[in-house]
């Protein structure tokens, strides 16, 4: 299907959101919502979505956040506070999920942000998730996220960094200094989700690559520290982007478990 938007009332102002349906044709098949990364986009996924949605025999839903995208950009004088992604979690994606009238409980597939995104939803609304597949999620702040995002601001002035992430924002500057700001702020470094994880019901898979440039598996294991249900899976060779490092490993395993929780 065509990308499509759909106008949202989010913080007391409307916002259009970009976002495209897969498969839609696989009715009565569980669905998967993709939350992409601080910097990333609907585009950005390219096709692992589909590619997921295919092996899992599901069907998808793929969409930018404000700020990102072709969704509405963030305002040049807006700074996003150090709970942008509670807000992303718990405000915008119920709204968004009950503008497109999703009325079942989705799976969702987080990046990065999209995983911390993803874990303080479910954490929120336990009955309202089917289950989580999460690639290097943030559960806390690391001195390596800090670092790897300082080099990503000298990386984006001096370098053709932002153009190429130009191919992917209509405002790649609302997109890359929103989150470039909000992580580099000082009072970010107390940010830290793990107090509500112990709440979520569903099943959970998280993926962290052993190369990652943003997080240590430090991440995961106080994940399963707090869900001991959660399953693992631990990637030689790869960095911070899982799916496009490791793109087959990941779809087997993500649809394997789909599959085994039920989604088959």
């Amino acid at each position: 299907m065509a990308v499509e938007f759909v106008d949202v009332d989010w913080r007391g102002r409307p916002v259009r959101i970009e976002h495209e349906w897969l498969a839609p044709q696989r009715a009565g098949r569980p669905l998967l919502v993709f939350l992409h990364e601080g910097l990333g986009s609907r585009s950005l996924w390219k096709d692992f979505p589909r590619a997921l949605c295919d092996a899992a025999d599901c069907r998808g839903l793929v969409y930018s956040r404000p700020g990102y995208g072709r969704s509405t950009p963030r305002a040049p004088d807006e700074h996003w506070d150090v709970d942008y992604m509670h807000r992303q979690a718990l405000e915008l994606l119920p709204a968004l999920l009950q503008a497109l009238h999703v009325t079942e409980a989705p799976w969702l597939i987080g990046h990065s942000d999209g995983a911390s995104i993803a874990l303080l939803y479910a954490a929120q609304y336990p009955a309202a998730v089917a289950g989580l597949v999460l690639m290097a999620p943030h559960l806390f702040v690391e001195a390596v996220s800090i670092t790897s995002i300082e080099a990503a601001r000298g990386a984006f002035t001096r370098t053709d960094l932002r153009q190429r992430l130009a191919r992917h924002h209509e405002d790649v500057d609302s997109a890359f200094w929103g989150w470039n700001h909000a992580w580099l702020n000082p009072a970010f470094r107390a940010w830290n989700i793990e107090a509500g994880l112990a709440r979520i019901r569903c099943p959970v898979l998280a993926i962290q690559g052993l190369d990652d440039e943003y997080g240590t598996l430090q991440q995961v294991h106080r994940l399963r520290d707090h869900l001991p249900a959660a399953q693992l899976l631990e990637l030689p060779d790869c960095g911070h982007s899982p799916y496009r490092d490791q793109p087959q490993r990941v779809i087997a395993a993500s649809a394997a478990f789909i599959a085994a929780a039920g989604g088959r």
